[in-house]
């Protein structure tokens, strides 16, 4: 949408001076007051979405009716904005007072009127000139709160906007300094990877949503275990592969707490304990799966490695959820570093892996929940963290759910972290912990997932999740470097696609017993994340372009939007001037080779529709 049109430069400023004329007030409130801003996410009203799953428990679960299963085949495109950024876009918009508020690759921002698509602001990102991207340009959204926009940036920024202007009201470095990233050097000449384009590296950066609470604004850096990224020399392919080098890498990731009108720190919770990060030496999961470790190589290494914490990754890749009532938060943290490659980083790596609890208003750990100690296959906890009560035996336990990399959806008390329940697999599951081998072992999930950043959806009264997944056999291979220059030979295992089907699998589980209650096998795999509806509908999109809508009964395919990127981003709902929206992004994805795009797409029912 271009902006140098003199017209359109007229209309857009008549309304942004409508927005201020008439949203003043309520911009006021919020920022005058934080618990505002708290009471807005934690019972929103169905005309908004104010935060990245909708409210602080994540559940994408959105109350409007008016869209169903009775009417969706009349669903149409009401609006769509071209960002003219073509790349990754995974956005979740963020719907206030009328006004979309949306984060656009490589960190810019704009703001439009939610029912017209018109733009009232833009904000373009300078980013640090000397600051390397570790993890593509993708940004997953902002959050709105105190009258301000909040988002986090590739060259490790946390911004702050005037919610009315978009003018920058503060610009902290969230981390001062870069970190030692590895390289093809390191790699064995003979193995093809060597000689490929990178699109990525150990390094920091922001790519989640922040989420503000009680006059903070909390967010999490990425990157710091990401591991070697090879490019596919096709555009429309996958990612060639992932390496994880020997090495001192990295860093220890956190998650943190900043104050909304200053950015001042407030506090910090560091993902790799300096004490203690070795855990038990664990032989098996919490439920008892064989990891397959050598522990007496481990213990024996040991004290050679006692600094492994200060390289030892852990990213925060997903936006909280917050329990208000009991002021705990909880987020998944990422792999260990380095990647896949355990030499230098004996023990059970804490806090990788984990679910954690934390005291939301001072950032002190309450409990973890490692899912694969020790990870050697890039099990990281992807997928956002979504809080209900679940119903057993009678009894209402409040609980936090998430859908694993592993292909697993667990479910954890969430007072104590223990697990109360995992349900059946929702992706196909083969060699699931093996081990990497000089000739290369096949096995899935593998490093793409079981269920990666996609957010899951939760229906708390019918007991149902919902889960977008993966199914991407990966070929897990060790290497080994000749020694060079006189220094040692240096291993290094990497992870690529297999030479065999992938396809995405849709899932929705019985919360009640762990069972899978259906299933919809997708052309490709799945990312981007699901919405679920009052109306009985799911939504969600495709990396060929397609945007689904399913009867969240029964998973049959109820109405199809063909769109010319991939939608790899999560859906909304909201209503203005009762009407529902759906939206959506459809920028595609360049980790699975799904076209790239710069449109944001809005849907709503025919007029005709609306008055039966």
């Amino acid at each position: 949408m271009k902006t140098n049109n003199r017209l359109y430069e007229l209309v857009s400023q008549i309304l942004m001076l409508a927005l201020c004329l008439g949203g003043s007030a309520i911009t006021a409130a919020h920022a005058a007051s934080p618990d505002a801003t708290t009471k807005n996410i934690t019972s929103p009203s169905s005309a908004e979405w104010p935060s990245f799953g909708r409210d602080y428990n994540n559940q994408r679960f959105a109350p409007s009716t008016q869209i169903s299963t009775g009417n969706v085949k009349d669903l149409t495109k009401a609006w769509t904005f071209k960002s003219g950024v073509n790349a990754s876009f995974q956005a979740t918009p963020i719907v206030v007072d009328g006004v979309m508020y949306l984060s656009l690759p490589y960190d810019h921002v704009v703001a439009l009127d939610a029912k017209t698509g018109a733009q009232l602001w833009r904000y373009e990102h300078d980013r640090r000139k000397d600051w390397q991207m570790c993890c593509g340009p993708a940004n997953r959204g902002v959050a709105v709160g105190n009258g301000k926009v909040f988002i986090g940036t590739v060259d490790s920024r946390l911004i702050a906007l005037d919610a009315k202007t978009g003018k920058v009201v503060w610009d902290i470095n969230a981390v001062d300094a870069a970190v030692l990233t590895e390289g093809q050097e390191s790699l064995d000449q003979d193995d093809p990877n060597s000689h490929k384009k990178t699109s990525g590296g150990t390094g920091i950066g922001i790519s989640m949503a922040p989420v503000v609470y009680k006059g903070k604004v909390i967010v999490g850096i990425t990157g710091v275990g990401y591991g070697l990224h090879i490019d596919n020399p096709r555009a429309d392919a996958p990612l060639g592969a992932v390496i994880g080098v020997t090495g001192r890498y990295g860093r220890p990731g956190f998650l943190a707490a900043f104050d909304v009108n200053t950015g001042k720190r407030v506090w910090q919770f560091d993902t790799i304990p300096a004490k203690g990060w070795e855990g038990t030496f664990t032989p098996t999961t919490s439920d008892g799966v064989n990891l397959n470790r050598d522990l007496d190589n481990e213990k024996a290494t040991f004290a050679q490695y006692q600094d492994a914490w200060r390289f030892g990754g852990g990213s925060a890749w997903t936006t909280p959820a917050i329990d208000t009532q009991r002021g705990l938060l909880f987020f998944g943290i990422g792999n260990p570093s380095p990647q896949m490659n355990d030499i230098s980083r004996p023990g059970d790596n804490l806090y990788t892996v984990s679910l954690v609890a934390l005291d939301v208003e001072t950032g002190k750990l309450r409990w973890h929940y490692q899912q694969v100690p020790h990870d050697v296959w890039g099990y990281d906890l992807a997928s956002p963290p979504v809080l209900f009560d679940w119903v057993h035996d009678g009894k209402h336990i409040p609980a936090v759910g998430q859908a694993g990399k592993t292909g697993w959806y667990y479910v954890n008390d969430r007072l104590t972290g223990k697990l109360l329940m995992k349900s059946e697999a929702f992706v196909p599951q083969h060699n699931l912990f093996a081990k990497a081998t000089t000739e290369g072992v096949t096995l899935y999930p593998g490093i793409l997932g079981g269920s990666n950043w996609s957010p899951s959806a939760i229906d708390q009264t019918k007991q149902r999740a919902y889960v977008a997944g993966i199914h991407a056999p990966i070929k897990y291979t060790l290497h080994e470097a000749p020694p060079k220059d006189g220094n040692p030979g240096i291993r290094y295992a990497s992870s690529e696609p297999a030479d065999e089907p992938r396809w995405g699998v849709l899932s929705s589980i019985d919360l009640s017993n762990g069972k899978i209650a259906w299933q919809q096998k997708i052309e490709q795999p799945m990312v981007g994340g699901v919405l679920i509806t009052a109306g009985g509908l799911l939504f969600t999109g495709e990396g060929n372009g397609n945007f689904d809508a399913f009867d969240a009964a029964n998973g049959d395919l109820l109405w199809q939007s063909k769109n010319d990127a991939g939608v790899n981003a999560p859906p909304i709902s909201y209503e203005i001037d009762g009407v529902q929206y759906i939206a959506v992004a459809a920028g595609g994805n360049s980790i699975f080779g799904y076209k790239a795009g710069d449109s944001l797409v809005v849907y709503a029912l025919p007029e005709t529709t609306v008055a039966k």
